[in-house]
């Protein structure tokens, strides 16, 4: 058998800000969708949101730090906190992880196909309106249900495609990213610019500043948490761009200066495009099914710029440059946290080599079959909250690995060291995460939290046949590396009680929430 070559130390912090360049584009797939649910407060939700993102970032920075030696993202390094303590909480989070980051392949792609069948054919045309129902989910969510038609093949051409410009290794990828991320994020920030610097945005589309609800009464925070609960899935995502430690020439330099780039990045597009949106468009207009269902959002764009048909139909090509850019970013940051898994002995043993081009590519196929199967939904909406039940549950767990690496793994190096004021408020917004959890889940679809916690458990028994049945109870050896400065990186259980107090606390504030929502 051929030699696993492992993934390569081939880019830099650069590489990884431009792999991680698809998450600005996130704000378009659930703008409109954030407005019809929430109203006019929809824009301060993605400032607050894309803040959260942010104060998150300098724990999770930290941690990646620690790790040089490992691929996979935050989670990754999150569960190493959580292991001592508990070896089924560990894999959750690398697991939630994965169900979070992965669908974005899914409703990416099936967002580009509608904009190619929008662009290319009249509504009514036959390849538009053909469609055929294999499964009825309406005890999940009315109207949801598995259906197969011509959105569903351009799709998966689509993540062929990029399965594709992946499977050469991610110096490859990175330049690929480069080009495509410049086409993308500068349309977005002339978008964002051009109607505040025209006076096309207008204040009167900001007011009466109340949610859908008619007041700021517990209905009407209700509809806010839905809307922050959804924005986190999107807001958060820079987190991604340390998801290529094991690939960074410096690992230490890199990795702080990845993540807050690609969150500045994320600060002001999820800042300026919601602004300009509804400035421009007012809340009637973004809260149409066009917009809301994303195959009106060039038209709406060419709106807000000017410049007729032509732009218009550019950013048309902006749109599907930019799906495509979120898919790459996805199955680089989603297989590597799969591979990872794998090498660690969370997830399955098949998952944990890379090709000759040092790519995950038995964890690319994963993510392609697993999204083949998503691009069946008739309700990419209903895809994404279940998702973010998942996101929700691993920020939770990664936000207090923070603090729990502080007390078990004082002596291991830290290449950069957050404030520590900033690990105790990210620890205090894992709780808020999981009250927003609770209280906003079920906003976008009664079987919404359900679904999510369901499709979470399902790493119980994959966890437990490949650590009892394939590994004989043991970790594999590399689990617990030794440091960059030989410092073994195995944590010490200091921490008593307290990581199961946090546990219980997590449930009560999920609870809390349900019953706010009730």
């Amino acid at each position: 058998m051929q030699a696993d070559p492992g993934l390569q130390r081939t880019i830099s912090w650069t590489g990884a800000f431009w792999i991680a360049s698809g998450v600005p584009a996130l704000v378009l797939f659930s703008i409109g969708s954030i407005a019809a649910t929430v109203g006019t407060p929809s824009v301060v939700v993605w400032t607050v949101s894309v803040a959260f993102g942010l104060i998150q970032s300098f724990t999770y920075a930290e941690i990646a730090g620690m790790y040089p030696h490992k691929s996979g993202g935050a989670s990754v390094y999150g569960a190493m906190a959580w292991a001592p303590y508990s070896k089924y909480v560990a894999p959750i989070s690398v697991w939630c992880n994965w169900l979070a980051w992965s669908p974005v392949l899914a409703i990416g792609a099936g967002l580009g196909a509608g904009y190619l069948l929008t662009a290319l054919f009249p509504p009514d045309a036959a390849i538009n309106t053909w469609s055929v129902s294999l499964v009825d989910l309406s005890a999940l969510k009315e109207g949801l249900e598995l259906r197969f038609n011509a959105q569903f093949l351009i799709a998966v051409a689509f993540l062929l495609l990029v399965f594709l410009l992946q499977h050469h290794g991610i110096l490859r990828a990175a330049r690929v990213q480069t080009v495509i991320g410049i086409a993308v994020l500068v349309p977005l920030l002339v978008v964002g610019i051009v109607p505040l610097i025209t006076g096309d945005v207008a204040s009167a589309n900001f007011s009466p500043f109340v949610p859908l609800s008619g007041a700021w009464d517990l209905d009407g925070w209700t509809l806010v948490a839905g809307g922050l609960f959804l924005a986190a899935w999107s807001a958060y995502a820079f987190e991604t761009s340390i998801c290529y430690t094991r690939e960074f020439t410096d690992p230490g330099r890199d990795t702080p200066k990845a993540i807050f780039a690609a969150g500045l990045a994320c600060l002001a597009i999820y800042t300026l495009v919601p602004i300009a949106f509804q400035g421009s468009l007012g809340v009637d207009r973004l809260t149409t099914d066009p917009i809301v269902d994303n195959t009106g959002v060039a038209a709406a764009m060419g709106d807000m710029v000017g410049g007729g048909s032509f732009v218009a139909s550019l950013l048309v090509v902006m749109l599907i440059l930019a799906v495509l850019l979120s898919i790459m970013t996805t199955m680089a940051g989603s297989s590597r946290t799969l591979y990872q898994g794998s090498v660690d002995g969370w997830l399955p043993r098949y998952l944990g080599r890379a090709n000759r081009h040092g790519a995950p590519a038995r964890a690319m196929w994963t993510d392609l079959a697993f999204n083949i199967v998503l691009l069946l939904m008739s309700d990419y909406v209903f895809v994404l909250a279940a998702s973010t039940v998942c996101y929700m549950i691993f920020n939770f767990l990664n936000l207090n690995a923070g603090w729990l690496h502080r007390v078990d793994n004082p002596h291991a190096a830290r290449p950069w060291r957050a404030p520590t004021v900033l690990i105790g408020a990210g620890a205090v917004l894992a709780f808020v995460n999981a009250l927003l959890l609770g209280w906003g889940a079920n906003v976008w679809g009664q079987g919404a939290l359900l679904t999510g916690v369901i499709f979470a458990a399902l790493i119980v028994p994959i966890f437990a046949y490949r650590h009892h049945v394939v590994d004989k109870g043991k970790f594999p050896e590399s689990m617990y590396e030794v440091g960059p400065d030989g410092v073994d990186l195995t944590p010490t259980k200091r921490a008593g009680m307290l990581p199961y107090a946090v546990l219980a606390g997590g449930v009560v504030m999920v609870v809390i929430g349900q019953l706010l929502a009730a």
